[in-house]
């Protein structure tokens, strides 16, 4: 078998982000809860000139000057992301746009044109899945033809303002170098996959009409203290045919309404975590019926997954979700064997699923699901379990907020920086990988620490760059969530920027770019 994987790893996040304690002030909310309940510490905040092009842009181009990567070699960039910038052209070539203008002076304009560029989407789990794709076609590399493929994550995770989602945002940028025999992370060709199609969280088109454009516009002309005649708003609606909105273009084709795309998700919070549970119980399940087919295990005779896994990386959607969320795989997973009667004589047998199908019934068997699980996540064997094989990975996220797609990958990066600080010998070790996707859809698959990952890790700094981040204050962070603010906090300098959105004809919002040298 070719050994394919993960040769290195690049991360950018912006320059801003807005402290937990200055959030929950600015909403009146508990910082204990947020910071020893959920584990959240900062959320990174997009600039004006920043989005899903320039931070996925930023992370490649660390990713090539470090590796010392010809562009002309790079055969594919596949990005992951929820937050793409149009529906149709794939926000792949904006980055990769800004890339052709950051190296053409040196490999020639032409430098990226046979590199293969798309945008695959699935919620969260889409950066996994073009890492997926990208190890099958890496594999198929000879001798003559060594490929090398980036796989590109890049999201804005933005909720509304005053939701319950607000406390997670978070945002960044990511890349994966995917080649044969890497240095970092070896991926086997064993995967556990999960899918079920759920609304758990989405982003619908929402339909607009225009008699409620209008109304919501006399209505903020009457706050604005404008005075506003009766009835004007079935006069409009009455003379559209001619009237200055159908000029304006807005509903220039006749219709009544229209569709509107919003970063912000729609989204059933406790019931995307029993979804993201199940999801992910149900790949791992999945994973270990393929590694007994492909004889990678033997459940005679090997111990569980989940104890050969010396470090769990998981989807990370908050700090502490995996904390939170793992205890139902550690209960799967260790329910027949010796240690679990300890368990049992803390917290008692599960609760027994009722007989009957009736939604009360399986409604109230959750909840005391829910509770039990709790109670696991409180055991010392829970306790020990998850503080020697998943807390180095929440590290970083607790300072960064959701990566939606990238926040995985940022949870890898997190747990490696951390054991290259505590000096910890994990050549030839396992990591169990858990990725997690709304809508819904679990991968589980598993990565062997390669000899050489320190030498790769030593050139991250992760934790070190988090540090000179800046600080903004309530009106700052409000003024770039509504799209107030029109220069930027902190003016681009040494990084690719968005300098211009089409507005009219043709150029109708497309985007320009720019590398910013000082």
């Amino acid at each position: 078998m070719v050994n394919v994987g993960i040769d290195d790893v690049a991360i950018h996040f912006p320059r801003l982000y807005m402290d937990m304690r200055d959030f929950a002030e600015m909403r009146g909310a508990d910082y204990g809860k947020l910071n020893k309940g959920l584990g959240l510490k900062a959320m990174a905040i997009p600039d004006v000139h920043e989005d899903t092009a320039t931070m996925g842009a930023m992370a490649v181009m660390r990713l090539i000057d470090r590796n010392g990567i010809d562009p002309r070699d790079i055969g594919r960039m596949y990005l992951g992301t929820e937050s793409a910038l149009d529906g149709a052209k794939p926000t792949a070539t904006y980055i990769l746009d800004m890339l052709t203008q950051r190296y053409q002076d040196r490999f020639g304009e032409d430098c990226f044109r046979n590199c293969d560029v798309v945008d695959m989407t699935f919620a969260c789990i889409g950066a996994v899945d073009a890492l997926h794709t990208t190890l099958d076609w890496a594999a198929r590399s000879s001798e003559e033809d060594d490929r090398i493929g980036i796989v590109i994550f890049s999201d804005n995770a933005k909720y509304d303002l005053e939701s319950s989602g607000e406390y997670t945002q978070g945002a960044g940028g990511g890349a994966l170098l995917i080649r044969q025999n890497p240095r970092l992370l070896e991926v086997p060709d064993c995967w556990g996959v999960s899918t079920t199609p759920v609304h758990d969280f989405f982003k619908p088109r929402r339909n607009v009409s225009i008699r409620s454009v209008i109304s919501n516009v006399m209505t903020l002309a009457q706050e604005a203290g404008q005075s506003v005649k009766k009835g004007i708003v079935e006069r409009m609606v009455k003379h559209l045919p001619e009237s200055t909105v159908r000029r304006l273009g807005i509903f220039a084709h006749g219709e009544e309404s229209v569709s509107v795309h919003r970063d912000e998700p729609v989204f059933d919070g406790q019931f995307s975590n029993r979804c993201y549970q199940q999801a992910v119980r149900q790949a791992f399940h999945n994973f270990s019926q393929r590694a007994i087919k492909q004889k990678r295990w033997d459940p005679e005779l090997d111990t569980q997954f989940t104890e050969q896994w010396s470090r769990i990386i998981m989807h990370l959607p908050y700090a502490f979700q995996a904390k939170r969320m793992f205890p139902d795989v550690f209960r799967h997973d260790r329910m027949n064997t010796p240690m679990w009667p300890n368990v049992i004589e803390q917290i008692g047998e599960q609760p027994e699923k009722p007989e009957s199908d009736e939604p009360e019934a399986i409604m109230a068997w959750e909840k005391e699901m829910d509770g039990y699980r709790r109670a696991i996540s409180k055991t010392p064997e829970y306790m020990d379990f998850h503080k020697q094989r998943i807390e180095k990975g929440q590290r970083a996220s607790s300072l960064i907020g959701n990566q939606y797609t990238g926040s995985i990958f940022l949870a890898l990066m997190s747990t490696f920086e951390s054991d290259l600080e505590d000096n910890s010998k994990l050549e030839g070790e396992l990591f169990g990988l858990c990725g997690y996707g709304s809508g819904a859809k679990a991968k589980v698959f598993e990565g062997k620490v390669a000899p050489r990952w320190r030498e790769v890790v030593a050139g991250w700094q992760l934790f070190e760059r988090l540090a000179g981040r800046v600080a903004i204050d309530q009106i700052t962070y409000e003024n770039l969530h509504k799209g107030l603010q029109e220069e930027s906090v902190v003016s681009p300098r040494g990084e690719f920027a968005l300098v211009e959105i089409g507005e009219d004809g043709a150029n109708e919002g497309a985007r320009t770019y720019k590398w910013i040298s000082q």
